[in-house]
């Protein structure tokens, strides 16, 4: 298994949203993201930071359901 990158936000958004994320607002250097999976709604929140830290990058993925694998082929 590869390490978590330290990548910049917009990197970030941008492959969360090929993986169907929507932004929903910003506020500050907090940007919300959100997305339907059956009956619910998962919500994340992703700091307009360059770069995103390792561990709140893999933080990030962890709350969004998504495997490093996966995140890596959406950039």
């Amino acid at each position: 298994m590869s390490k978590v990158p330290s990548l910049n936000y917009d990197k970030v958004i941008r492959a969360l949203q090929r993986a169907g994320w929507v932004v929903v607002r910003q506020r500050g250097s907090h940007i919300r993201l959100q997305k339907h999976v059956g009956n619910e709604v998962l919500k994340i929140i992703v700091p307009a930071h360059k770069p995103i830290k390792r561990s709140t990058l893999s933080h990030i993925l962890k709350q969004a359901r998504i495997s490093l694998d996966d995140f890596l082929n959406y950039l």
